[in-house]
């Protein structure tokens, strides 16, 4: 990567560029707006890579539109400012056919107005609590209803009908707060409480105390981020897991099974699009192949994988399309499929959303997954009933 302008400027090496015979064609922008460092670069870190891998392998392949791809970096520093300005400049200056990036929702909505205003495409590669109605935007991770459906009749059956829910205090745990009520009534169990924490917030003695003095049969959490694993070590050490188990929509997301101990990490449940232990020959393939690009053999996870098919979406589009363009992109979009490494993944035309598989699973002692089964092809229902696009 080399600096330019104040982003950073990656394009593939000039010999994959020759072997694929577009050395000499003019290069298409692709923006990456990203948390390399901040409070929440936890969840940022693999798909930087996996974003990089999935161009050199679209250009080692013959490109799009038989032209080279190269990408425009930045760092977004869990910094809203830093998103707002980093999209101007990926689509004005650097004149970005599409632009991916964003982890939360927050950052989402900084960044959504801008690429409206300049008529530009955006991927958002991060779960979500669902219902954004854009053709500018698409998301090709899991929103509620497709994480939820699987996992919580699995938590109400296998560990408890009385639930107690911790999020961290911004748009996306409320919303998945929600849910989770919802489909616990649905399953035949209750939320006995619901409580929100800043995502500075390291301290969680209080809520703690009062699990102990509610003694629910399962607590769930949405807390989010690096400062929230404390979570995780202040529960094994005091209420344990044996004692009160825990379920997640988010544990694992940013890797953190990787960075608590087993006594800590092992047990707790959640659902995803992809996990590194999925046995599948795509699964396998794309893990080797990280490795080998990046020499790095830790954990990638679900949003390494989002960025990698977020990538590949966005370029068999254009090829459907004949044409990068935003326009012509997004007219093509509908009906497109990859089959990604976590399995089949289709933009439904109706949302810009995806239909993909689900894979329930459980931390295990190894710092990764046991698998515990897959539902396929989950439409995104939730955000089907409050959008439909060209309608």
């Amino acid at each position: 990567m080399k600096a330019a302008s104040g982003a950073l400027a990656y394009a593939s090496a000039p010999s994959i560029l020759a072997t694929a015979g577009i050395a000499q064609e003019k290069p298409i922008v692709i923006g990456n707006i990203l948390d390399q460092t901040g409070g929440l670069n936890i969840y940022s870190l693999q798909q930087i890579k996996t974003t990089a891998m999935a161009v050199d392998e679209i250009n080692a392949a013959g490109g799009v539109v038989g032209r080279p791809l190269e990408l425009v970096f930045y760092d977004s520093q869990s910094n809203n400012q830093l998103n707002a300005q980093y999209m101007t400049e990926a689509l004005v200056r650097d004149e970005a056919v599409v632009v991916h990036g964003g982890v939360t929702s927050s950052a989402r909505e900084v960044m959504r107005p801008i690429v409206s205003k300049f008529g530009g495409l955006y991927f958002y590669n991060s779960m979500y609590e669902g219902g954004v109605c854009d053709p500018r935007h698409v998301c090709p991770a899991m929103v509620p209803s497709q994480q939820l459906k699987p996992l919580v009749p699995h938590v109400v059956q296998n560990m408890g009908k009385r639930a107690y829910v911790l999020g961290a205090d911004y748009l996306y745990p409320h919303t998945m707060g929600e849910w989770i009520k919802r489909y616990t009534e649905e399953a035949g169990g209750e939320v006995i409480q619901t409580e929100f924490f800043p995502l500075d917030v390291s301290n969680f003695a209080s809520a703690i105390t009062r699990i102990q003095a509610e003694k629910p049969d399962v607590v769930w959490s949405v807390l989010v981020g690096n400062a929230h694993n404390a979570f995780y070590r202040q529960y094994e050490a005091t209420v344990g897991k044996d004692t009160i188990p825990l379920a997640s929509c988010m544990f694992g997301i940013g890797r953190e099974q990787t960075y608590l101990s087993a006594d800590e990490s092992a047990g707790i449940v959640n659902a995803t699009s992809f996990h590194d232990g999925l046995e599948t020959e795509a699964a396998r393939v794309f893990l080797k192949n990280f490795r080998a690009y990046t020499g790095d053999e830790s954990y990638v996870g679900d949003y390494g994988e989002l960025g990698y098919r977020g990538v590949k979406l966005w370029a068999l589009a254009a090829e459907k399309a004949g044409d990068p363009s935003a326009d012509a992109v997004i007219e093509a979009l509908p009906g497109t499929s990859f089959d990604a490494p976590g399995g089949k993944v289709t933009i439904d035309g109706q949302t810009n959303h995806a239909v993909m598989d689900i894979h329930l699973i459980r931390a295990n002692r190894e710092q990764g997954w046991d698998h515990l089964g897959t539902t396929e092809q989950l439409e995104p229902v939730d955000t089907q009933a409050v959008c439909s696009l060209g309608s």
